[in-house]
């Protein structure tokens, strides 16, 4: 599975942006999907996450209310919409996943995603 991130930029401090990550594959059915960024000198960090076969949704209470993650079967792509941005959420973006069949699982550590995409770089000013 080939991930490719896009829809990083630069924006003002209560801005919005949405990412998107398309797939490879032909459908991401049984699949979990997650979001995640790394700013400068900081460890990656899990954003969001969502199970494709049922939609259901995880994010972790900093990310709650700002940060939704949706996906577009036409389309083969999970978005993260991103509201009232803050300067703390500048940081390169990834999407990655594993495939987890009928599991209701949705992993929130990188090390149990097997694919990435190659990030996109998310700026925000005060």
């Amino acid at each position: 599975v080939q991930l490719q991130a896009c829809g990083g930029g630069w924006v003002q401090a209560g801005g919005s942006l949405r990412l998107s990550c398309a797939a490879s594959t032909n459908t991401f059915t049984g699949y979990v999907v997650g979001w995640f960024r790394q700013a400068p000198g900081k460890e990656r960090e899990f954003v969001a996450g969502l199970r494709w076969s049922g939609g259901n949704t995880y994010y972790p209470d900093s990310m709650k209310g700002r940060f939704t993650i949706s996906g577009d079967g036409t389309k083969n792509t999970v978005y993260l919409q991103m509201n009232s941005l803050k300067p703390e959420d500048t940081g390169v973006y990834y999407c990655a996943t594993r495939y987890r069949g009928f599991s209701s699982t949705i992993d929130t550590e990188e090390r149990l995603h097997r694919y990435w995409g190659q990030g996109t770089q998310v700026t925000v000013s005060s």
